[in-house]
């Protein structure tokens, strides 16, 4: 048999009165400890172990800029985003055009010569890469642009390190600092 006791045992035990006083001396709930006032980023850096696992680093520090530096760093990832936007519509419409124009448009010209065959798929290789380079490019600036939503824009996402300003003005959408990329390149250089 158990010597634990159900709630309903231990009411019929406890007298009526008793029980008012023990739930009016039962300390009042605690109120939710209100939020900082400074947003913490939640944002976490994931690195991928030599045995091929994910690892959750520590969250991202707090920006080192103030509000009117993120500011003009904001304003310079939206005008170059744009800019961006714009130079992959107008390639993307003309490689469009092109393609049109070959499959029977009104201004076709059937290539006579193989050589025009060839030069004809180079450009339209190279249009689509130069496209796939634009979209990497709008993809970083975005993710920018959201490190300064969350309060962590300038940070390095590998060494937790502030990415100096200049490098942040060549380069708005940089996710690491100088020093990093720099042995980051060459270890690749190293292993190629």
């Amino acid at each position: 048999m158990s010597n634990r006791r159900s709630v309903e045992d231990l009411k019929r035990l406890i007298p009526a009165d008793r029980l008012k006083s023990l739930r009016a001396a039962a300390p009042a709930p605690k109120k939710p400890k209100r939020k900082p006032a400074v947003r913490r980023s939640t944002r976490r850096v994931l690195e991928r172990t030599p045995n091929g696992n994910i690892v959750v680093k520590k969250p991202l520090p707090p920006s080192p800029y103030s509000v009117e530096e993120l500011k003009l760093f904001k304003k310079a990832l939206v005008a170059r985003r744009r800019e961006v936007a714009g130079d992959m519509a107008t390639m993307e419409d003309e490689a469009l055009r092109k393609n049109r124009l070959a499959d029977g448009g009104e201004a076709t010209k059937m290539p006579i010569h193989m050589a025009d065959i060839g030069s004809d798929n180079y450009e339209q290789e190279f249009s689509i890469t130069l496209i796939q380079n634009e979209r990497q490019i709008l993809k970083e600036i975005d993710e920018a642009l959201q490190r300064i939503q969350d309060g962590t824009y300038g940070v390095c996402l590998a060494t937790h390190q502030p990415i100096s300003k200049p490098r942040l003005r060549a380069k708005p959408w940089a996710r690491y600092c100088i020093e990093y990329k720099r042995a980051q390149e060459a270890q690749m250089r190293r292993g190629a």
